[in-house]
């Protein structure tokens, strides 16, 4: 709260922490009820590990997700989901580190969290806050950097890559309700020709309906030792298969009668009903995904 108060024009709070974990689960739902209540008109945006199957075996996790999620939907305004999973890709496949530690994994987190607050004056964050889907803001954040003749097109390209995307689902799995992308030195003219041929390349990614769904930024203030960087932020309905996942866990532990061994003050109530909200927020993603533009635009 000293910290706000000292802020001359403050947008909003950026929590970071994992969905997983008791720690990261429950005293962010704390933090986030306290902020809302303190702040109820600045916006509130979280950037959450997700954790998945393949690099988490945690029996809890599943549960601390689903109850999560929930809050999220209803008191989060931006959500940027990253996991391990594809955080440990882009370490192996793209930087070509023969291994990597937690700080090889924050490092690709605060690069893009840097990439997301470039304190442009001609973009705020709340760009990719739509009133059409006001449950729909879970976001996929991605990071692309500039290696030795790698060109402009290319980079941008690259950003859009599912390589680059940290949180492991594919984004062409979907559609993109809203896109903002944030580039390092460059010129605006360079960046909105190569943003346009993305979106003529790739069309059928995008919903014509929605106007201006593509937004750019350039920042000249870059982090340390990089020469070009694209941070993507994509508002895309594949992440739906994120959440699809977890639920099946928790569908899958909720049967177990062992399931509730050791949660105190739990009900099994409590875990149908976030199972139910979870359910409820995959349907609404599919909705917009599975609706032609054609009736989209009645």
């Amino acid at each position: 709260q000293r910290e706000a108060d000292s802020c001359d024009c403050p947008q909003g709070f950026l929590l970071t922490h994992s969905l997983g974990g008791d720690t990261g689960s429950g005293m962010g739902m704390l933090l986030i009820s306290k902020i809302q209540e303190e702040y109820p008109d600045h916006i509130m945006n979280t950037f959450s590990v997700v954790p998945l199957p393949k690099v988490s075996d945690g029996m809890v996790e599943p549960s601390n997700t689903t109850l999560f999620i929930h809050q999220l939907v209803e008191n989060s305004d931006e959500t940027y989901c990253t996991d391990n999973t594809a955080l440990y890709h882009i370490c192996f496949c793209t930087l070509k580190l023969t291994m990597s530690t937690d700080g090889d994994l924050n490092q690709l987190i605060s690069a893009t969290m840097s990439g997301v607050t470039p304190g442009s004056i001609s973009l705020a964050i709340s760009t990719l806050i739509s009133p059409a889907f006001p449950h729909l803001h879970f976001f996929m954040p991605g990071f692309a950097l500039l290696f030795h003749g790698t060109t402009m097109p290319e980079l941008t390209q690259q950003v859009f890559n599912a390589k680059n995307m940290m949180a492991a689902w594919y984004p062409h799995h979907g559609r993109y309700p809203t896109v903002a992308v944030f580039h390092g030195q460059t010129s605006m003219k360079e960046v909105d020709e190569q943003m346009l041929n993305v979106q003529n390349k790739n069309s059928s990614y995008f919903m014509e309906w929605i106007p201006n769904d593509v937004e750019t930024a350039v920042c000249d203030i870059l982090p340390h030792g990089l020469k070009m960087v694209v941070t993507f932020i994509g508002n895309s309905l594949a992440i739906h298969g994120l959440f699809k996942c977890i639920s099946e866990q928790l569908t899958a532990m909720v049967g177990q009668e062992s399931f509730l061994h050791g949660l105190q003050g739990m009900d099994e109530m409590e875990f149908t009903e976030a199972e139910s909200n979870m359910n409820n927020l995959i349907s609404e993603y599919q909705q917009y995904q599975d609706t032609p533009a054609e009736e989209e635009e009645e």
